[in-house]
């Protein structure tokens, strides 16, 4: 390709090439040019800088005339139900920000005792079932590798839990029993949603590993369309053992949604302005004060996005654990995800 073909190589003619009626732009094919894909083209927006931007105005405190009609207008585009949260007043919160993380009343999400997982959080059923193959489904047919989502195993010396074989797949690396499975569920938080997320059983985390990557949306029709999405984003991935072994919950960062917060965690610091591609950093709450690490309770409360979001469990179980779910489902924190 010639270097004048080169240079038409680029962005603003591809938008123009997507915007302008088909074969506008045509002529342009007999110097070698050739458009951006859609996919390559999105991901060439720069969607963390927007994403510190809208955060930052999210901080920026309402006039208290205005907080009414503002609110309203989002609740009424989101459907958002103000009846459940703790403070139903729209003059409360100072900013949107305070807004989005509104906690709810006591009474609206009851948490299920009677199975062992419950939903972490308000949202949607994307995916959920078994792993197979080392690939998990983001939505149905599209899939990511497990390995890339979670990052490398961490050394089974800083475990309580040793796998229950010592090599192979990274599907088997994660299984600490014989004749365990492991599952997987994605959950996806609408903007409108509940933006608080909770322990969905009782567990203990040991470990925390932050990938910073990019913050892409995560909507269900974005999922279809960008292979492995949930590896490229931003993302917390907590991981540690429940009473059948292996057990892991990860937060996944969006577009204006650069903000994740772990309550007992204070060293976490999200959508920073410089990061390496690819790059992670690892954070053990296993000390020798604490050789236990963090134990959580089922439905107690365990972080916070700024806007609507993505929660992916990936656990290990018994053959006969069964979720209790349907694709595509509207789902309420508290509400049972499966049991045995």
């Amino acid at each position: 390709m010639s270097r004048p073909a080169l240079k038409l190589r680029s962005w603003p003619l591809t938008v123009l090439y997507y915007l302008l009626p088909f074969g506008a732009l045509r002529p342009l094919s007999r110097v070698g040019w050739r458009p951006v894909s859609r996919v390559a083209l999105y991901k060439s927006v720069p969607t963390r800088l927007l994403s510190r931007a809208w955060g930052r105005l999210n901080q920026v405190e309402l006039p208290h005339w205005l907080r009414r009609p503002v609110y309203s207008l989002y609740i009424w585009t989101f459907g958002v139900n103000m009846k459940e949260a703790a403070v139903e007043d729209l003059h409360h919160y100072r900013n949107l920000s305070e807004f989005f993380r509104r906690k709810l009343k006591p009474q609206a999400r009851p948490v299920c005792g009677l199975h062992s997982v419950i939903s972490p959080s308000d949202g949607k059923i994307l995916n959920f079932g078994q792993v197979k193959n080392c690939e998990v489904e983001q939505v149905k047919g599209v899939t990511y590798s497990l390995e890339s989502f979670l990052g490398p195993r961490i050394s089974t010396e800083d475990l309580p839990f040793p796998p229950a074989t010592p090599c192979g797949s990274f599907r088997n690396q994660l299984v600490t029993r014989e004749g365990n499975e492991l599952y997987h569920c994605v959950i996806y938080l609408a903007p409108g949603d509940y933006h608080c997320f909770h322990s969905p059983t009782d567990w203990t985390v040991s470990h925390r590993r932050h990938f910073p990557g990019s913050l892409m949306s995560v909507n269900p029709g974005m999922a279809r369309w960008i292979k492995e999405l949930f590896c490229h984003n931003e993302r917390v991935v907590l991981t540690g053992d429940w009473k059948h072994g292996f057990f892991s919950l990860t937060a996944v960062g969006a577009t204006n949604v650069g903000s994740i917060r772990i309550y007992f965690d204070r060293d976490l610091h999200t959508n920073s302005p410089r990061y390496s591609k690819g790059s992670y950093n690892d954070f053990s709450f296993v000390t020798h004060a604490n050789k236990e690490g963090i134990p959580m309770r089922k439905g107690e409360h365990l972080g916070e996005f700024n806007l609507g979001s993505t929660i992916v469990l990936i656990f290990e179980a018994p053959k006969d654990f069964n979720f209790k779910l349907k694709a595509g489902q509207k789902i309420r924190f508290g509400e049972a995800l499966g049991s045995l």
